[in-house]
Order: structure tokens, then sequence, then C-alpha cells
């Protein structure tokens, strides 16, 4: 869930992690609009919309129990296994 920004309030599903950077690539939002050039005989060109990266700090795991977008926690378990809970209602994500 986007926290800031022109799409703040949206959520969508995580496409790609850049973590060298502190960035990530979410589907369908901060959409930018892009010059395609053709470069086979089979592709098309013209302006296409296609994702930005936002920064990470601007982003939040969605909570469905919350409906919200949460702070999260890990929790580990007795067979040491990971699991991420929300700090708000306690239950795994």
């Amino acid at each position: 869930m986007v926290l800031s920004g022109r799409d703040a309030g949206k959520s969508g599903k995580v496409l790609k992690v850049l973590t060298g950077k502190g960035r990530l690539i979410v589907e369908g939002i901060n959409l930018v609009k892009k010059h395609i050039r053709r470069r086979s005989e089979g592709e098309s060109s013209g302006i296409k919309e296609l994702p930005a990266s936002l920064n990470i700090s601007n982003v939040a795991l969605f909570c469905s129990s919350c409906n919200r977008g949460v702070r999260f926690g890990v929790k580990l378990s007795k067979d040491k296994s990971k699991a991420r809970i929300c700090k708000r209602c306690q239950r795994a994500i």
C-alpha cells in the first residue's frame, strides 16, 4: 500500500525489489509514459505506460484484518521459523 505521493492509498503487487537502491516496483502504481521505438517488424512503437520505482519508505504492508497499511514485526515460532505479524492487531500477515 502506497503511503505518499500521487498514488497514495492505492495498493498493488510488488513486481521487483531493487535492494541496492532501496526502491521497488509495484504493479499499476506510479505509471509513467515512455516513448517506445519499434525494434523489429512485429513490434509496435508508440507511447506506453510503464511502472516506475518507488522508495521503500513510501510503501507499507497491507493487513487484511485491519484493512489498511501497517507496520510489521517478526515473530519466531518454536520450530525456529519466522513469520511477519501486524504491529496493530498481532495477526500474521
